[in-house]
């Protein structure tokens, strides 16, 4: 199973930018920071979702992190260092590395994947982790929706499967939790987006039970409100 995910990842091997100074004008270098979600939930002090890349058109370096806090203390915090590699108009390869600093035990993974448009305009990434023997694969997708010049609205689905449990962060093997969220977002200018909404978690099997012995639930519906932005 695991040698076929590794082959699938190969096999299968957005966003406005900011241009810097560079020699070729036909193919510059350009630099982006997209702080796609920096947000507060109930019972959460924060969450946050960014990434910057530099490159030319084709060939890019990305840098990513997401994580949360709670009661002044950082619950889930990864990191991401990824090369891209441009491969059509709509679809980009990625391979790099994965950090993982919280929860308990620090794991670093090799990271395959791919990302862009699917039908229907639904931006998708899907990205296969292989460490130390244990292999996982994480889906996202999300859509906009125009509501008026201003207001959009955006639902969102994030999802993983792990090979094997790893009791000591707390998670299961097989579908490990289910992430559905919705935000409107209201536009100030282009690169400045506040937003309200819903997120709905989900954990399963003995990723819930984990959580429950832990004191936390294993579904949870949260009110959030924060900034997206980009520069």
């Amino acid at each position: 199973m695991k040698n076929l995910l590794l082959v699938v990842c190969i096999g299968l091997f957005t966003v406005i930018s900011l241009p810097v100074y560079a020699a070729g004008g036909d193919d510059p270098l350009l630099a982006s920071l997209i702080v796609e979600e920096l947000e507060w939930r109930e019972e959460e002090d924060l969450v946050w979702n960014a990434e910057a890349w530099v490159g030319k058109d084709r060939d890019k370096l990305w840098l990513k992190s997401e994580g949360e806090r709670t009661d002044s203390s950082t619950e889930e915090f990864e990191t991401q260092l990824l090369y891209n590699r441009a491969v059509s108009a709509f679809w980009n390869m990625q391979v790099g590395w994965r950090g993982d600093w919280q929860p308990e035990q620090r794991r670093s993974w090799l990271a395959l994947g791919v990302t862009g448009l699917a039908p229907g305009f639904i931006k998708t990434e899907l990205t296969a982790f292989i460490a130390d023997g244990r292999s996982s694969v994480r889906l996202k997708g999300h859509y906009e929706i125009q509501l008026t010049q201003r207001f959009k609205l955006e639902p969102k689905l994030e999802t993983n499967w792990y090979s094997d449990a790893d009791p000591a962060n707390s998670w299961g093997d097989g579908v490990t939790d289910l992430e559905l969220s919705l935000r409107l977002h209201y536009l100030v200018r282009p690169e400045l987006m506040p937003y309200v909404g819903l997120s709905y978690t989900a954990l399963y099997g003995d990723t819930g039970d984990f959580a429950k012995a832990e004191g936390d639930r294993d579904r949870n519906l949260q009110v959030l409100a924060g900034l997206s932005f980009w520069f």
